[in-house]
């Protein structure tokens, strides 16, 4: 009777295993991959996930991961006990910078190019990649950690290294005297803060661009980086402060005089101008009367050109109240 009662519980736990637990469904935000005694099940013209990247010859050797057949969302499925359903969330998250599983922080602490420590805020959207599940289901023990150092670590390279791409133009332009536009900008160039705050959309870009091959190494695609907040130390804030807005004011100073000085240069372009028609204006009658003396003279002589000035003094003599005559002795 034991043994036949042993082996009514074998078949009952056999029964359990394979039929009860042995259905799964998969949602539509999850794909599902199966593993045979620990081997993943790969597409069969296979393939690898390295093949059509754009990592370098080393990486693709170090990354070279095979093509995995995901389930797609449905059910019920059913699989043997042997078999294993790994499922991955597929939708897109978002977390902020400052997680890490292995300690707790408030926000990213990094050095830029002038020496000052400050702290960086912000989110990071991704996805798990459909066609990258491999690296991150078998890759790395924790995908998501690898990438946040990954990022951190980029990040803070970047902004010890960063230079505002139009400051030096600016600069070099102001210097020059070239133009009055962006003129309020040239004296607040060279402070390693406000050029980054100043240039978030493209400290995000460059963050983008630099998380391109993530879905490669570590299975997880970069949607968006999103570096909200830049901060000072709070002992220097105030000091910051006062001289962005010394620096603000003098801009504005500059900018004003700038205006002023091309307000008077304006006025006295048009003074001249002005100055220049009333003299035209009175040179003109003087020139069409020496032209109309010299065609009387070509076409009557010495006589008819006497003539003409006696007659055009008559008009002149009625209104005049006395007339003085001088002879040549």
């Amino acid at each position: 009777m034991a043994v036949f009662g042993f082996l009514i519980g074998i078949g009952a736990y056999f029964v359990y295993r394979s039929i009860v637990t042995g259905f799964y469904t998969v949602s539509p935000n999850e794909r599902a991959v199966i593993t045979v005694f620990g081997k993943a099940r790969r597409l069969e013209m296979g393939g690898s996930t390295a093949k059509d990247s754009a990592l370098s010859e080393e990486e693709k050797e170090r990354y070279d991961y095979p093509l995995l057949k995901p389930i797609p969302p449905g059910g019920p499925y059913f699989k043997w006990p042997w078999m294993k359903v790994h499922k991955v969330d597929i939708q897109t998250q978002a977390l902020d910078l400052t997680w890490d599983p292995t300690k707790a922080q408030e926000t990213i602490e990094a050095v830029t190019k002038d020496n000052l420590t400050i702290g960086v805020d912000g989110q990071i959207r991704f996805r798990v990649s459909e066609n990258n599940l491999y690296p991150y289901l078998f890759g790395v023990r924790s995908p998501l950690e690898h990438v946040m150092g990954f990022f951190i670590s980029v990040l803070r390279e970047r902004i010890a290294n960063f230079t505002d791409p139009k400051g030096s133009q600016l600069i070099k332009e102001a210097d020059m005297g070239d133009g009055a536009e962006g003129s309020a900008l040239d004296i607040t160039e060279g402070v390693s803060i406000n050029d980054l705050r100043k240039n978030l959309p493209l400290l995000n870009d460059f963050m983008e661009e630099q998380c391109r091959n993530t879905p490669e190494r570590y299975g997880i695609e970069l949607d968006a980086a999103l570096i909200t907040e830049i901060d000072p130390p709070s002992e220097v804030d105030s000091a910051l402060s006062s001289i962005n807005s010394t620096r603000n004011q003098v801009a504005a100073d500059i900018s004003t005089a700038r205006a002023d000085a091309e307000q008077q240069i304006t006025m006295s372009n048009r003074a001249v101008e002005i100055a220049s028609n009333n003299a035209h204006a009175e040179v003109a009658p003087l020139s069409e009367l020496a032209r109309t003396l010299m065609e009387v003279k070509q076409e009557g002589g010495s006589a008819a050109l006497k003539a003409y000035v006696r007659n055009m003094q008559v008009p002149l003599l009625g209104r005049a109240s006395r007339v003085v005559k001088t002879s040549n002795a």
